[in-house]
């Protein structure tokens, strides 16, 4: 079993690079790299890029990349998967270990890929809380205008082969879980939130969820953290006044608390502005809840049908 520090990338295949560089500067990232066939888009992090778009013939999704806590992992995983170890051929370079997961998903697992100097960006705001007065003096005033997307947090996979894949997370990858949903009886559990085991150091709620599907492995969605809730709201002024499609949103979740925004790119993949998760670690409390619609928000406007396409 190996250590996993982080997501690096999601990965997929779209019929318009160019449509996608559009809503995904939108969105909030930036181009770091177009090699004809390819699109990296890059956070106002450090991590060289976080968005994989490859040119093909349907819309679909492919995978993601993670990042090892050192070398050994990749030659660990190379020894037990039976994959090389290999230089990684696509920008920010590294090393890299390539293999498919239980559900089919294209998993390069990484280390030492190069990193940018993150981008300048303000300071979250502060809050005047009733009972807690941060701000003296100041004003808030923001514009309209894409968000500053920090990181990407977390993928979300929906697959026909759930016991199988969360198996294959926690004893190859070093996941743990850190909270799951149950339907119909709760021995019946067919959710898992996913955090990167790092012992006792705080970590994100999760960084892959596991949903059980009848249908064919996919993305459910990808995740994206901002600057605060006003960065996240002006965010989604920017993409309703260029006409993308909403999906849902603003609300506070129930297991990992974000505060979201559900939106859906020119392709049909749902894609989430969020701020404010927990922080877990490995000795943090699993939960186990009933799944149902309003287990999924704290409060938020109505979901619709459409939101679990």
């Amino acid at each position: 079993m190996i250590t996993v520090e982080d997501i690096a990338h999601v990965r997929y295949q779209v019929t318009d690079l160019e449509c996608m560089e559009q809503f995904l500067t939108d969105f909030g990232l930036h181009r770091v790299a177009h090699t004809g066939n390819a699109l990296y888009m890059r956070t106002a992090g450090p991590v060289h890029h976080s968005h994989i778009s490859e040119l093909g013939m349907s819309n679909v999704t492919l995978g993601f990349g993670l990042f090892a806590q050192k070398f050994e992992d990749l030659e660990q995983l190379s020894s037990i998967l039976g994959v090389p170890v290999e230089d990684n051929p696509e920008p920010g370079g590294g090393k890299r270990v390539r293999f498919h997961d239980p559900a089919g998903f294209l998993i390069d697992v990484l280390y030492d890929q190069a990193r940018h100097t993150p981008m300048a960006a303000r300071a979250p705001l502060a809050m005047n809380a009733s009972a807690r007065r941060l701000r003296f003096g100041d004003k808030v005033r923001v514009a309209r205008q894409p968000s500053s997307v920090e990181r990407l947090g977390h993928v979300a996979l929906l697959v026909p082969n759930f016991e199988e894949t969360l198996a294959f997370y926690r004893d190859m990858l070093g996941f743990r879980v850190s909270d799951t949903y149950w339907a119909e009886c709760d021995q019946n559990t067919i959710a898992a939130f996913l955090h990167c085991g790092l012992g006792e150091r705080w970590t994100d709620h999760h960084t892959i969820a596991l949903v059980t599907t009848r249908d064919a492995a996919r993305f459910d969605h990808t995740a994206f953290e901002v600057l605060d809730l006003d960065d996240l709201v002006q965010g989604g002024e920017h993409l309703r006044s260029r006409g993308y499609t909403h999906t849902w949103g603003v609300g506070r979740h129930v297991q990992g608390s974000q505060i979201f925004d559900y939106w859906r790119d020119p392709f049909g993949n749902k894609i989430e502005h969020w701020t404010d998760g927990d922080l877990v670690n490995d000795d943090t409390p699993v939960g186990h809840a009933e799944i149902d619609d309003d287990g999924l928000s704290q409060w938020a406007p109505p979901l619709s049908p459409e939101f679990f396409d």
